[in-house]
């Protein structure tokens, strides 16, 4: 299974950390030039299709992670193997992830894609569990999780998805898992349980230093348009909040789902940041 790994060429300290990850899990990998929405002044004139998802223009940054990932979706489309996995420059590897990067041999025959990582945001997955051996499993994916530091994709799901991206306006990590959409729901999706990799962000005192490239633009951008104002919801929306969410337990539970944080284990410790760290990246 080829390995794609998404890099600017600028980021030359983000490579070095890769390639050393890889080699600790004796996995080979191809480095796809990333394209930086930094020096493309003309993403300013790609038109933007209107969308629920997120009511503002997408960053140049934004807009280049979406076109680098679609890239690698169509050498994995045009490809011979049935399966390729993407990750971008800032994750970091779990012991277990080896054995998975170096065979197809475990993927579900009926998965589209299979993610790899945790954004540790509570996701819903399916009680049944597909067991891989070393403590590792899989389960089907139901709810938003976002990120796409990390995923294998099939060649079929990588075609469907190049063919569903001519027209942009939603971020990358939504287009893929988010259920709500098309192009994610068309997908049979599974979650890796732990997790094999995590950006290291994530990673607090942990942490190897690399911060991520995008959220600062979309934090200035969301900041300038006052949409990161809070306002505590009045009672009679508490209340509506409470009971659509107790609707979805009894649901989840009728269709055997569950809520759940993906966890990731990290050199042998079961791994969660603080609840406010994930509270500030998920934004």
């Amino acid at each position: 299974m080829k390995c794609l790994l998404i890099n600017l060429d600028r980021s030359k300290d983000r490579l070095a950390h890769m390639t050393a990850e890889f080699a600790r899990l004796g996995v080979a990998f191809e480095r796809m030039a990333a394209i930086d929405g930094r020096d493309r002044p003309d993403f300013d004139a790609i038109p933007m299709y209107a969308n629920r998802v997120i009511k503002l223009r997408l960053t140049g940054s934004e807009i280049g992670c979406l076109l680098s990932h679609r890239a690698c979706w169509e050498i994995i489309a045009r490809g011979d193997d049935p399966y390729g996995a993407i990750f971008e420059d800032d994750v970091v590897f779990s012991e277990q992830a080896g054995a998975l990067l170096t065979s197809s041999d475990w993927i579900p025959a009926d998965a589209g894609i299979v993610k790899l990582e945790t954004f540790f945001s509570k996701t819903i997955i399916g009680r049944k569990r597909i067991s891989l051996g070393q403590g590792l499993s899989v389960s089907r994916l139901y709810g938003l999780h976002i990120g796409t530091g990390g995923y294998v994709i099939s060649r079929q799901s990588a075609r469907d998805l190049v063919e569903g991206t001519h027209e942009i306006g939603i971020p990358v990590d939504q287009v893929m898992f988010n259920p709500n959409l098309a192009t994610s729901s068309q997908n049979i999706i599974y979650q890796s349980v732990p997790a094999i990799c995590v950006q290291d962000q994530f990673l607090g005192d942990k942490a190897v230093g690399l911060p991520s490239l995008i959220k600062d633009q979309r934090m200035d951008l969301l900041l300038a348009n006052g949409l990161l104002e809070r306002r505590k919801p009045r009672l009679a929306k508490k209340i509506g909040i409470e009971i659509r969410r107790l609707a979805r337990q009894i649901a989840n539970f009728c269709r055997l789902r569950q809520a759940k944080v993906i966890p990731f284990d990290y050199h042998g410790e079961h791994f969660r940041p603080p609840r406010t760290q994930r509270r500030e990246n998920a934004v």
